[in-house]
Order: C-alpha cells, then structure tokens, then sequence
C-alpha cells in the first residue's frame, strides 16, 4: 500500500507538468484540465492519453530549444 503513494508522489511531483501548463495558458484550473483528458481517455479508448504524451514531448523540446543559457560554454 505505501508503494502505491510513492508512486503517486513520484508522479506528482516529477511529471510532465502537461495539465498544468496547459490550463495556466488557457486560464482554467488544472483540474479541469486533468478531468477533460481522463474523459477523453475512456470515450476515445486511449486517444486522451495519446494526446497527453505527445502534448508532453512537445513541451519538454520546446523548453530544451528554448532554454536560456547564461554562456557560450553551456552549448
């Protein structure tokens, strides 16, 4: 039972963060956000969380390519 709420702390606390971001963008709370892909989820039969995961390799790029370096040695 305790490994259960490791994991779902490990997941919390280090996942893509897609929910957040995106309702920060859109101006609505995350949990709404999180709600709308778990229906998503379930009416499309995986579609939502397919969604999800290229949602959240396309933020990871973007914040890689538009990190900011503070030197040319950071290249």
């Amino acid at each position: 039972m305790r490994s259960i709420y490791e994991l779902r702390y490990f997941l919390e606390k280090r996942g893509f963060e897609v929910c957040s971001r995106l309702a920060e963008r859109l101006g609505m709370k995350a949990k709404h956000v999180r709600i709308f892909f778990i229906y998503l989820s379930f009416f499309s039969l995986g579609a939502g969380f397919a969604l999800y995961l290229v949602l959240a390799f396309w933020l990871k790029m973007k914040d890689f390519l538009f990190a900011k370096r503070s030197s040319v040695f950071d290249l």
